[in-house]
């Protein structure tokens, strides 16, 4: 025991020596000198500037004593509660954070102090690596030891950064208050410790309701360290905020698209908000700035004069997955809200196509009638029933087919499909095409009663217009740093979700929405090629989703909160979607859509839902079948004519000849 005692004390004598060389090597050592910002930029497809990301800092350096106790005593309690007890390191919480990140394997907790955060913001790069961790835990002691605690919290309350380019606590109290730091209260102050953990997710500007909830959790944190009592937390919660508006710099392009990327850019890599605007890094998207400038206007144009009524836009193009054009509101001055990606809404009848994808696939045709009439239908086994209703109550009161259901948004046969497929299909489906919404398996399903965001059902759209091929929605390409080296590199999953048979006869019967009749008939004349989609209306709610071959696009309108649209309201998504689509087209040649294998496209009787010959009561059309499902008997025993049986040799697999012939006319 004696042996073991003496090589320990050897051991904790050379542990002494080297710590001491260490700090005093570390007392005094000069500083490094402080990293210079550069900017950053996005760029469009085409190679045109979105944003320069960063113009310089709006930041004002004022002493501690300038900066309200009040946010002083926030910022410590929410970030840093033992600050002037430790020594530059909290051992306590690193050894908390140990425990988390050898257990996952990874860093994924810090355990970072007030005096760390300085150190890796001034000196170090934001890679989450041990090696950066222990060079930024020599550089929080070598701080300690050359400058006093209320030098390096002064520096800090100057150098932290609070969203919408503004750095220190001064600049900030301008920006959300219309003061100085000095004046805050402690209502304020509250607010304002709490957006650093994520301006983009804690500014008011972004989301009053997280920025209330986290001004919250800074006060409960503010009366478990003793700052201020229970009382005072809770009249501080009732104090109204008033905050200053934004007074934004020149407007960005896009910009709802350029916030979102923004957000993509800090995940994939792995660094924050304020580190975007300073590393010089460049990023270059999917958006094609001539479309997004086609969509902006044709947003402001259509509702010029609609008061608070809003609008949502996403355009993607199917054969890639790439984000074309993004709009999240009507103004984004006035609110930065972005309704395409986190906006969700009743799709209402726009979530049909859906319902007919999943039938398609489980045995029924374009030729599978119902009737239409008021009718109430049971479920769970028998205990429950269900009674909708069609618009303005107008019913066919007749045998109609998926065709005519699609064309006139006939809410009966929706609900008969689903009954006769099962909910769950249908569940499935719009999963495999990427909504992700909770979903219920009620008959209600059937008419988009579960909310969705323009994103998701333009993703949704866009996989159906590609053979059910669906490719991830990207709005990044690639991102370089400064030097062109690559940080990130796109690499988008694509994934087979649909039979391809199946999504064309479901785009062939989307056509006739556009057709005399449908319910986008009004819009008709604007679009010049050949279009397929679907209207959707709830009572707070409209949408227009359809697609061409290149592009798939979701358009809504209504209001954000607690209002109805009116009629007229109802109307305003449909000629948004076209006036976009045929100008953000307009250098596009028109297209067909490609017939895969295992289609088959076939004149039909309109009366008997048979093949058409010249004994057919009712007029023909064609109609496109999966192989193996379209109609084998003609309208008449006589069977086919001599010209019939001529048209069938010399298009055995279809006729998209006809078709483009009847779309020239």
């Amino acid at each position: 025991m004696k042996k073991f005692g003496g090589i320990a004390l050897k051991l904790s004598i050379v542990f002494v020596i080297l710590m001491g060389g260490l700090l005093t090597y570390l007392r005094f050592k000069t500083l490094p000198v402080i990293t210079v910002e550069q900017t950053s930029q996005m760029y469009d497809v085409n190679g045109e500037v979105i944003d320069t990301i960063y113009q310089g800092e709006n930041r004002q350096v004022i002493p501690l004593s300038q900066i309200s106790p009040h946010l002083i005593q926030a910022t410590l309690s929410i970030e840093d509660q033992r600050f002037y007890e430790h020594s530059g390191l909290d051992f306590r919480s690193i050894a908390r954070a140990m425990v988390v990140n050898l257990e996952h394997m990874s860093m994924v907790q810090g355990a970072g102090t007030i005096t760390q955060q300085l150190a890796r913001n001034l000196y170090l790069t934001h890679e989450r690596t041990w090696t950066r961790k222990i060079k930024e835990s020599l550089y929080a002691l070598q701080m300690e030891l050359q400058l006093s605690k209320d030098e390096i919290l002064e520096q800090y309350l100057n150098q932290i950064y609070y969203g919408h380019s503004t750095y220190g606590a001064e600049k900030a109290s301008q920006l959300f208050f219309g003061k100085h730091a000095k004046d805050l209260t402690l209502a304020e102050s509250a607010l304002l410790a709490g957006v650093p953990k994520g301006p983009r997710y804690y500014s008011p500007y972004y989301d009053a309701v997280k920025a209330k909830e986290r001004q919250i959790t800074v006060l409960s944190t503010m009366v478990h360290t003793g700052s201020i009592t229970q009382e005072q937390a809770d009249a501080a919660a009732k104090e109204p905020l008033n905050y200053k508006p934004l007074e934004g710099k020149k407007p960005a392009r896009a910009p709802y698209f350029r916030d979102y990327v923004r957000a993509q850019a800090v995940e994939k890599l792995a660094i924050s908000e304020d580190v975007l605007e300073q590393v010089g890094i460049r990023i270059y998207t999917t958006l094609d700035l001539k479309a997004q400038t086609v969509a902006e206007e044709t947003i402001r144009k259509t509702l010029k004069s609609s008061g608070e009524l809003q609008a949502a836009l996403v355009a993607i193009d199917p054969r890639t997955g790439q984000i074309k054009a993004m709009v999240g509101g009507k103004e984004y001055k006035d609110n930065q809200f972005n309704r395409a990606v986190s906006g969700m809404r009743q799709p209402g009848s726009s979530f049909k196509p859906i319902l007919y994808l999943a039938a398609l696939q489980n045995g029924y045709t374009p030729l599978t009638k119902f009737k239409s009439e008021p009718t109430v239908f049971t479920y769970d086994e028998g205990r429950q029933t269900y009674m909708p209703g069609n618009y303005n109550n107008v019913y066919e009161n007749d045998m109609i087919d998926m065709r005519k259901a699609i064309a006139k948004s006939d809410n009966i046969y929706a609900v008969h499909t689903i009954m006769g497929i099962g909910p769950e299909k249908v569940i499935d489906t719009a999963h495999k095409l990427g909504l992700n919404s909770q979903m219920k398996p009620l008959p209600s399903l059937a008419l988009g009663t579960f909310p969705v965001s323009p994103m998701e059902l333009a993703g949704a759209f866009a996989t159906i217009a590609n053979g059910g091929m669906r490719e991830e929605a990207t709005a990044i390409l690639r991102i370089e740093d400064s030097a062109g080296n690559i940080l990130y590199q796109a690499q988008p999953k694509a994934e087979k979700v649909v039979d391809p048979p199946a999504t064309y006869v479901l785009t062939h019967l989307m056509e006739s929405v556009f057709e005399d009749g449908g319910t986008g008939s009004r819009v008709a004349a604007t679009i010049k090629r050949p279009i397929a989609g679907k209207t959707g209306t709830t009572d707070a709610d409209s949408w227009m989703v359809g697609y061409t071959p290149e592009l798939a696009t979701a358009v809504w309108v209504g209001y954000d909160k607690g209002r109805n649209i009116t009629t007229a309201e109802a109307h305003l998504s449909a000629p948004i979607f076209a006036d976009f689509t045929e100008g953000a087209l307009a250098a596009v040649p028109p297209k067909l859509f490609p017939a895969p294998d295992g289609v088959v496209t076939v004149p039909i009787d309109s009366v008997s839902g048979k093949l058409a010959n010249d004994d057919c009561r009712g007029t023909a059309r064609l109609e496109s079948f999966v192989v193996g499902t379209e109609p084998t008997t003609y309208c008449s025993e006589r069977g086919a004519t001599g010209s019939d049986k001529d048209k069938d040799k010399s298009k055995p697999n279809g006729s998209w000849w006809e078709k483009f012939k009847n779309w020239l006319k």
